[in-house]
């Protein structure tokens, strides 16, 4: 399985298929309100953590040969395609400046028997008792960590710890042509403690998960 990241949220994770062509899951894609282009996508399934946000554009991404339209996931619920497990898991908080509810999807994306937790715009500060029954079995969790309506470098550090994911893949934060104002990764970083690898993509199977220590892993978007 591989693993790249274009930018905000969104995550290209490529699964090997004994039987059949490459499964391909796209999460969150970005508009062009962002400020980020994003290369041409085709998927097999695609995830979005609201539906009915403006920055997320998924109605341009092109299905597969095997799957000509993507089996889109914006809701919590149990979904399987693909040889593909798909949990979504409901996730609410108050925003602090226009006071008003954000809700947000978090994702177990289980693949190769590997577990992929995807934050998308979480800003609660510490997950529920029945959101971790989900979470916290994750191999590899992919965290908002800059600071713009949803976790600052503290909270996501915080919320890591009650996780104790084998690898972390921070998101969410400041990169060149990024219009959003957000805090940078080095922010993060030293809160975790961790030595980072910086990847282009992670390639990783389920006997290279760490089994000692906790990985802190920065994509090149």
């Amino acid at each position: 399985m591989t693993i790249q990241w274009f930018g905000q949220s969104c995550f290209k994770i490529t699964a090997k298929s004994p039987n059949a062509a490459d499964t391909i899951i796209i999460t969150d894609p970005f508009s062009n309100t962002c400020g980020l282009k994003r290369p041409k996508l085709v998927a097999d399934i695609i995830t979005l953590h609201n539906s009915q946000s403006t920055d997320l554009d998924y109605k341009s991404i092109k299905g597969t040969t095997d799957t000509p339209e993507p089996f889109v996931v914006k809701s919590p619920g149990e979904f399987e395609t693909n040889n593909v497990f798909v949990y979504g898991i409901p996730s609410t908080c108050e925003h602090n400046d226009k006071n008003k509810k954000i809700n947000n999807t978090l994702y177990i994306i289980r693949v190769e028997h590997i577990n992929i937790a995807h934050l998308g715009n979480i800003c609660q500060k510490e997950l529920t008792s029945k959101q971790l029954e989900f979470i916290e079995d994750a191999d590899i969790l992919l965290i908002p960590v800059g600071n713009k309506d949803s976790l600052d470098a503290k909270q996501a550090a915080k919320l890591v710890s009650q996780i104790e994911p084998r690898i972390i893949i921070p998101m969410q934060y400041k990169i060149p042509g990024l219009k959003t104002n957000l805090d940078d990764v080095d922010k993060f970083i030293k809160e975790i403690g961790n030595n980072k690898e910086e990847l282009d993509k992670l390639r990783i199977t389920k006997k290279d998960l760490p089994q000692e220590e906790t990985k802190l892993i920065i994509l090149k978007p």
